[in-house]
């Protein structure tokens, strides 16, 4: 006798690269003042990530990884949790972050190597700073959801990667714990083709990042990741599945990494102009922004006034980042341990007498 188990994974868009329904869309279309502001939240990610950019060129910001293609899937998340989750994010969730609280001054700190950036926000003081190592957050964010199993508490972690991540084995050991233990985590995975300069292609073996689910017992879905209504809708499920004690999901939002991998990196080096302009024809923001416009809800006037204004925010930001005293040189040491062990105590003491004698 033999049994045979098919498992499958979906696929879910909703516009095409145009801004145009293939189908009937999910109720949180009807919410005019959500999907506009999506979009505010969007143009503003994008126009920090560009004023990041410039700075860092220009010297007054340390190495930085652009948001660029990805701000459709910040943003959902970000709209979707609630404000007592756990988000648990990686380098490239600027858009959620905005949404959850982090003012930018931080974001602009954090990137300019001053662990003032890392510091606790008011609106979701829970959440965790960004990981910049591999994949290691997903071990934080199912030891997050363990403890929220234990106390019985109604609510969920949303820990997101990228596509090369998922071929990590803190990832996959994440996932089957998530999935023994029936833990209230969402994975989001940001396929966006690229780990690095290693092409999707070549970093896994796997048809679909989704399906790596499967090993661990969880539903995998795929959404196009340009696709705000495919992304949201996506994550309410995910959370409302983490809520309601049924367990984890892994979401894969395809989308494209449209700048460069950080500001030390060169992708033309890798990858064809072709490929970087096809990926243009289907950026998520300029798809709602379409869609915004057929609606009835935008027009170019909006448009030139929230440019003006997501402008003018971010000048202000970098305005207050650029003249903020920098932090002692014993900073080196201050936050490495939340107490000092007396090895380093007695290092940071000399160094402080240093300094003092450097002044005097």
């Amino acid at each position: 006798m033999k049994d045979r188990y098919e498992l499958t994974v979906d696929y879910v868009r909703y516009l095409n690269d145009a801004g145009e329904p293939l189908d009937e869309l999910p109720a949180l279309s009807a919410d005019a003042d959500r999907l506009l502001d999506a979009y505010r939240n969007m143009v503003l990610a994008r126009t920090l990530d560009q004023k990041i950019i410039a700075l860092q060129r220009t010297g007054k910001c340390g190495t930085y990884p652009s948001v660029l293609g990805h701000e459709v899937i910040g943003t959902a998340i970000g709209q979707c949790m609630e404000r007592h989750d756990v988000f648990v994010p990686y380098y490239r969730d600027q858009a959620t972050q905005l949404l959850r609280g982090v003012p930018m001054v931080n974001m602009l700190l954090y990137w300019g190597g001053d662990e003032r950036g890392s510091a606790g926000w008011e609106l979701c003081p829970q959440d965790l700073p960004i990981s910049v190592p591999i994949a290691t957050q997903c071990c934080h964010a199912v030891g997050i959801a363990s403890a929220m199993r234990i106390r019985d508490e109604k609510r969920a972690v949303v820990v997101t990667l990228g596509d090369g991540a998922t071929s990590k084995g803190d990832f996959l050991e994440s996932v089957n714990l998530a999935g023994a233990w029936h833990l209230p985590v969402v994975f989001v995975v940001a396929n966006n083709q690229w780990a690095i300069s290693t092409p999707r292609g070549l970093q896994t073996g796997s048809e679909t990042i989704a399906q790596k689910a499967v090993s661990g017992g969880l539903p995998g879905h795929i959404v196009d990741g340009n696709d705000y209504f495919a992304v949201s809708e996506a994550v309410e499920h995910a959370l409302e599945r983490a809520h309601g004690g049924k367990g984890a999901t892994v979401i894969e939002a395809v989308t494209y990494r449209l700048g460069d991998h950080t500001t030390a990196d060169d992708a033309t080096r890798y990858r064809s102009a072709d490929e970087l302009r096809s990926a243009w024809d289907k950026d998520g923001i300029k798809r709602l922004q379409s869609y915004l416009h057929r609606a009835g809800h935008w027009d170019a006037d909006k448009e030139k006034e929230l440019q003006a204004h997501c402008r003018d925010k971010v000048d202000k930001a970098v305005h207050v980042y650029l003249e903020k005293a920098p932090e002692p040189p014993v900073a080196m040491v201050d936050y490495l341990f939340e107490t000092l062990p007396a090895a380093l105590a007695g290092q940071r003491e000399r160094l402080a007498r240093k300094v003092e004698g450097v002044r005097s």
